[in-house]
Formats: C-alpha cells, sequence, structure tokens
C-alpha cells in the first residue's frame, strides 16, 4: 500500500540541520514538514522563515509549509518568494478574516493550496474551502506543541472527509500523535501521509532508513 511519509522539522536535531536533511533524504522520506509558529495564533514558537528557506535549499524534496500564524495573508509572500511549485502551504481557516484570498495567492503563485483542520474544527465550516485547496490537513491533537496525546473524536471527522474527497478532489493528510495503528487504521481508508514526529520517527536510536523501511512494511 502506498501512501507519503513526511518529517516534522521541529523535532529534528538543530545542531546538525544538514545531517539531519540529508539522512532523511537518504532513508527515503518524501517530504519534510516546516511549522512556523508565532506565539499568538498558537502559544509556541517554532520554525522560522530563515529555517524554512536553508531546508528548500538543502533538498530537492517537497516542503510543506503549516503556518499556525495570525493573519497569513499578511506575510505570504515572505514564504512565496522562498519556495518552489511543488511545495505545499497551508494555513488554519480561523486565522485569517478572507481564507480564500489567502488560498488563492498560494494558488497564484503557483504552489499547492492546503488548509489545516484544528480538532474543535468542524468539517461544515470549512467546506467551501474544500473545492479550493488540494490537501487537507487535519490536526489530531492541539496544535503548538509535540508530543501530546491523540483525540479520538478526529477519526470521525476523517471518515466525514473521506467521503467528500473525491467529490471536491482533494487528498487528506494526518498530523499529531501517528503512531504505527493509525497509519494501519487510516491508510487503508484513504488517507494519503502522515507527518511523523516523536511517536515514531525521531528520537528512536535508529537510522531513519530503518525507521522509514520498517513504517512501509507495516502488515495491512
Amino acid at each position: 500500500m502506498e501512501f507519503e511519509l513526511t518529517a516534522s522539522m521541529m523535532c529534528a536535531d538543530y545542531g546538525n540541520l544538514e545531517r539531519e536533511v540529508r539522512n532523511l533524504e537518504d532513508g527515503g522520506i518524501d517530504s519534510f514538514h516546516i511549522d512556523i509558529m508565532d506565539g499568538r495564533y498558537v502559544p509556541n514558537f517554532a520554525m522560522s522563515l530563515n529555517d524554512m528557506t536553508y531546508i528548500a535549499k538543502a533538498t530537492k524534496k517537497p516542503l510543506d509549509i503549516h503556518l499556525m500564524i495570525e493573519h497569513p495573508n499578511n506575510h505570504i509572500n515572505l514564504f512565496l518568494n522562498n519556495l518552489r511549485p511543488k511545495d505545499t502551504i497551508y494555513i488554519h481557516p480561523e486565522a485569517e478574516y478572507h481564507p480564500s484570498t489567502t488560498l488563492q495567492s498560494i494558488i497564484n503563485a503557483g504552489m499547492i493550496p492546503g488548509i489545516a483542520i484544528n480538532p474543535g474544527t468542524s468539517v461544515e465550516t470549512v467546506m467551501e474551502m474544500l473545492r479550493i485547496v488540494k490537501k487537507v490537513l487535519v490536526m489530531s491533537v492541539n496544535p503548538g506543541n509535540a508530543g501530546q496525546m491523540y483525540l479520538p473524536y478526529v477519526g470521525k471527522k476523517i471518515t466525514k472527509l473521506l467521503s467528500l474527497k473525491e467529490d471536491m478532489d482533494f487528498e487528506i493528510y494526518w498530523d499529531g500523535a501517528c503512531s504505527a495503528d493509525k497509519i494501519l487504521e487510516f491508510a487503508p481508508k484513504g488517507v494519503k501521509g502522515f507527518v511523523l514526529g516523536t511517536t515514531l520517527l525521531f528520537g528512536k536510536g535508529k537510522s531513519y532508513r530503518e525507521t522509514l523501511q520498517n513504517i512501509r512494511e507495516l502488515k495491512f
């Protein structure tokens, strides 16, 4: 079964970021997930524009930029000017007065538009945007910190999104507390990709190649 695996780079070793990128590439990662936090939309600061720009230059793999910031349209050009056409930008609809305007800017720049849906955000409130975006990042934990517990009611939201994705032409991605059992359950149902952090990928005492190979060889 084919599914995408993306590395949550806020969990990487920043003392050896170049080596981390190289080892993840060599290990077979599909893309790099960059969490940008402003300390306002979420109660934390994470990666910076400079981190994103460095990783974009260090790899030919796609980047998934997850903007956890207030009013992303005010700053969207800073990101668009430092990315490539195959890269994705996710925004949180609640963070913007007119999220469709921001999404259109991403589309006009030739990049892949996406929205991130918090655990407390209902599918109904983002229904119209589902026809605009190509990717929906479903947060299975509240955004802002790594290592949180999975919120089980999110599974019903994914089921609802799966029933809509063919008609509205978008793919679903999982972010937060991604364990092997979640991949085993949701990949066969149609979830396209999974963001890997401390639960499965980082800090496991194994090479990234071995870890990623083990994930791809899960018995469905």
